[in-house]
């Protein structure tokens, strides 16, 4: 049995957790402790306060999943202040065994290891990822992220972190369009993650209020979000029915980029919290509106992850695959 710990550090959460990987490969995820970033100065005051929530006392082994390139020395996180230094990091955290990835990366290992429990049918055929093939994965939240994840039909696999989240926004109608002129004002070039996130929600709905002739100033992604999940706010609910369909269309642009005819992964708590207004919505059609190919995209199939802490379980997984293994 190997004790570890998980780390899973995003633009607004560093969620920590305790973790065991038995003699088979068996991961077992501790309770995890989710901490606000913008409350801690760095990496370091959000770890010691980890430590301190367990005694003290910590493993000293550990697989850290960063909302980021990791490119050089210096990890600099896309929606987060903070800077890790790589050479410093396993003294810093007194750690002999240190595993660090994208935090992408680790969730295309989530999307590896997961059983089908953990996955829930979105589009196209309702039928199982393919176990050869590339698979496609992106996820929404504070920021847009995408990896893919390449099988080779015998329990073998690579996962490769992208930075897709930053590819164009392509409108496809006159409202996006709308959505596009708006975000020039401020961005001399938009990518999809500045409509496809969570925080891209509040452009999409001052949008439609001002096609629509109203005021719609002073709301917050939080406000916003809240209010069409529950029914509460008429333009709000248009507005998430707006945002399915730019991620569908994301979705089918990243699986015809990624080569991901073995299936596509919708990641993330917020795909979670809007999986059945995507099942409803124009989702699927979008992904499939690739003109000559729109056959191919309706053979993909479109899952959901539901397991409740991909990117710590995918850390875990990844440190697995590092240390432990010995298969490629």
């Amino acid at each position: 049995m190997t004790e570890l710990v998980a780390v899973d550090i995003g633009g607004t959460h560093a969620r920590f957790a305790l973790a065991a990987i038995g003699a088979e490969g068996a991961i077992k995820l501790g309770e995890p402790e989710t901490l606000r970033t913008r409350e801690h100065a760095d990496f370091q005051a959000a770890w010691d306060e980890f430590r301190a929530r367990q005694g003290g006392t910590l493993p000293s082994a550990a697989a850290l999943a960063f909302a980021g390139p990791i490119t050089g020395d210096v990890i600099r996180l896309t929606n987060n202040p903070w800077r890790i230094r790589l050479a410093e990091l396993a003294e810093h955290l007194r750690i002999e065994r240190l595993t660090v990835v994208n935090d992408f990366e680790a969730v295309g290992h989530a999307v590896a290891r997961a059983g089908a429990e953990h996955f829930v049918h979105l589009a196209g055929p309702d039928q199982p990822l393919a176990t050869r093939g590339t698979v496609s994965i992106l996820g929404p939240g504070t920021g847009l992220g995408v990896a893919h994840l390449a099988r080779d039909g015998d329990g073998g696999y690579r996962v490769q972190a992208t930075e897709g989240g930053h590819m164009g926004f392509a409108p496809l109608d006159t409202v996006e369009d709308a959505i596009l002129a708006r975000l020039r004002e401020r961005y001399a070039r938009v990518s999809v993650e500045r409509v496809v996130s969570g925080p891209g929600i509040v452009d999409i709905y001052r949008t439609l209020a001002e096609l629509d002739g109203r005021n719609a100033t002073g709301l917050d992604d939080v406000a916003i979000w809240k209010g069409g999940l529950s029914g509460e706010d008429e333009l709000a609910m248009a507005t998430i029915e707006r945002f399915c369909l730019a991620l569908g269309s994301v979705a089918g642009d990243v699986a015809l980029v990624q080569g991901g005819f073995g299936g596509v992964v919708i990641a993330g708590g917020l795909g979670y919290r809007i999986r059945e207004t995507l099942r409803t919505s124009g989702f699927a059609h979008r992904f499939a509106l690739k003109g000559r190919y729109e056959e191919l995209m309706a053979s993909i199939p479109v899952k959901l992850i539901t397991h409740p802490q991909p990117g710590l379980f995918g850390a875990a997984a990844a440190f697995a695959r590092e240390h432990l293994e010995t298969t490629p």
